[in-house]
């Protein structure tokens, strides 16, 4: 997003695997008593059989299923495409690119698939690592001399594997608000040095600066950039041209799927969502006909060259990370590959996933079921409420058991609506009924540093102070709030609607010299001084 009036963030989605294992669910006793256990000596064979004609039925089902869940949600568009046995079985569109223009979604329109990103970009990785061109256990700073963290140890070891598994200790959502305020994706990652970690190989947080540094890694070792490195190893081999990691080729796309925000409960074409700064982490955008083929190379079904060596992506898709340790002990836990969600369904059969989201208007989601030699892919047009990731569990579900057990859109929009819930420590808050007056305004008027965010320049503008933030120059007016206290509205990709924060102006003799504020303090960061 490159305007400073957006309301909502970008959140690359923080589901654990969707479908089942995401909730920690289990079939219902009575379905489970109805299908008998087929035991082996090892995995696969100890799994649940699939139900009798489940993908035929599923595949009849699967416009009903889009249909209904587009009537619940009212998200503008849809793209749907499954794969089996190396064939493209199903490929349609549905709705609108844009609401209050006729021309409908088909299987060529291309969407953001935001945080999908991610796991197309771990199979970047995982060709080169297949190469031997680099390795999952290369140190990140063996590939980008100068590369630091603030701890030491974690700078001189922390490994691509690391980063695309989100167990660096980098902080939750790491360097997005660096993004907002128009950092470059150098800048970001060299200011990330600046963030206290949490352990090492012992915590997990979602960061979409974590897997970008990881790709930057995997595209120095490979002497080409990230871009096009993605496009030379994966998009132009599998044929899958309408696919790109640059944001300037998705707006030159004809046929292409516009960003709709929710707000005010309704999905309006409002904002354009920029991801080139993450780009290897939510900057891909594409088609269901070209994911198909990807998902294809995942199962390793899809005929002719480029193939993936299976030693070489079985770490993507298996568990590195615990993304949502069991919160008891009947329940199951969360597990994050490479890049990618994996995990396994009630009946035995691993799956494998990822969700992508911009709650600027997107919202994207894959699973893969290799047991069943299975994949479907649905991107959507509107903010994430469930849709997309509805739509695959109910697939999945049909696939397996013969129909869906689980009201699964629900169950997701429950989950998400969170997401849209206003940041900051006066969110919500009436001014005070008796608030001190503030000081003359031209006495906290001036340059403030801070070296995590830069500079922030306060003026004077007629009766009213405005802040300007980051390269971008985000400009956020300043209202008067109890004495050396304003509120401003901070937007971008982490603010939804709503958001308040204040700005504390320390003062000394009258003047001020210096300011903290809350929505950019969550790390210990947010104070800039004269």
């Amino acid at each position: 997003m490159t305007t400073d009036t957006t309301p909502v963030f970008d959140k690359a989605l923080r589901l654990p695997a969707v479908a089942l294992l995401s909730l920690g669910l289990t079939a219902p006793h009575a379905l489970a008593q109805s299908i008998p256990v087929q035991l082996g000596p090892t995995p696969p064979e100890d799994v649940m059989p699939l139900a009798g004609k489940g993908l035929e039925t599923a595949l009849a089902a699967l416009p009903g299923y889009v249909a209904e869940t587009m009537q619940r949600s009212n998200v503008p568009g849809v793209a749907v495409a499954v794969v089996h046995g190396g064939e493209t079985v199903f490929a349609q569109g549905f709705g609108l690119r844009k609401i209050g223009d006729p021309a409908p979604v088909d299987p060529t329109t291309v969407f953001q698939v935001a945080s999908v990103s991610k796991s197309i970009s771990a199979t970047v990785a995982a060709m080169q690592v297949g190469k031997g061109i680099v390795g999952w256990n290369d140190a990140v700073s063996s590939r980008m001399p100068g590369f630091a963290l603030s701890d030491p140890y974690v700078s001189a070891h922390a490994t691509i594997g690391d980063f695309f598994a989100h167990r660096s200790g980098l902080p939750f959502e790491a360097g997005d608000d660096l993004e907002d305020l128009g950092f470059s994706r150098a800048d970001i990652i060299a200011r990330l040095s600046q963030l206290p970690l949490d352990s090492f190989r012992a915590s997990y947080h979602y960061a979409n600066f974590g897997t970008t540094i990881a790709a930057e890694a995997v595209a120095a070792a490979s002497g080409q950039s990230w871009e096009d490195l993605a496009q030379n190893v994966l998009y132009k081999p599998l044929g899958m041209t309408s696919t790109s990691s640059r944001h300037a080729d998705y707006l030159a796309r004809p046929n292409r799927a516009v960003l709709h925000a929710l707000v005010d409960g309704r999905f309006q074409p409002l904002y354009d969502r920029d991801p080139d700064a993450q780009a290897p982490a939510g900057g891909v955008s594409s088609n269901v006909l070209d994911l198909a083929e990807w998902l294809k190379l995942l199962l390793g079904t899809r005929a002719g060259e480029p193939v993936i060596d299976g030693k070489a992506l079985q770490p993507a898709i298996t568990a590195q990370s615990f993304s949502a340790p069991a919160h008891a002990a009947d329940a199951r836990s969360g597990f994050y590959g490479y890049g990618f969600n994996v995990g396994v369904h009630p009946n035995g059969r691993t799956v494998m996933s990822h969700s992508g989201a911009f709650l600027l208007g997107a919202g994207t989601n894959f699973q893969i079921l290799p047991s069943a030699d299975v994949g479907i892919v649905v991107l959507t047009n509107g903010s994430p409420v469930g849709a997309a990731e509805g739509i695959a569990a109910q697939f999945m579900d049909t696939v397996q058991y013969g129909a869906p057990i689980r009201d699964w859109y629900g169950l997701f929009n429950g989950m998400m609506m969170g997401f849209y819930n206003p940041e900051g420590d006066l969110a919500g808050q009436q001014p005070p009924a008796d608030p001190k007056p503030a000081g003359p305004l031209a006495g906290y008027a001036g340059e403030y540093g801070n070296a995590y965010y830069g500079p922030a320049q306060v003026t004077v503008d007629g009766d009213r102070l405005t802040l300007t933030l980051g390269p971008a120059g985000k400009r956020f007016p300043l209202q008067p709030w109890d004495g050396d206290t304003f509120a401003m509205m901070p937007t971008g990709e982490n603010a939804p609607a709503g958001s308040k924060s204040s700005v504390r102006f320390a003062t000394q003799n009258g003047a001020a010299t210096g300011l903290t504020i809350d929505f950019y303090n969550g790390n210990g960061l947010g104070t800039w001084q004269q």
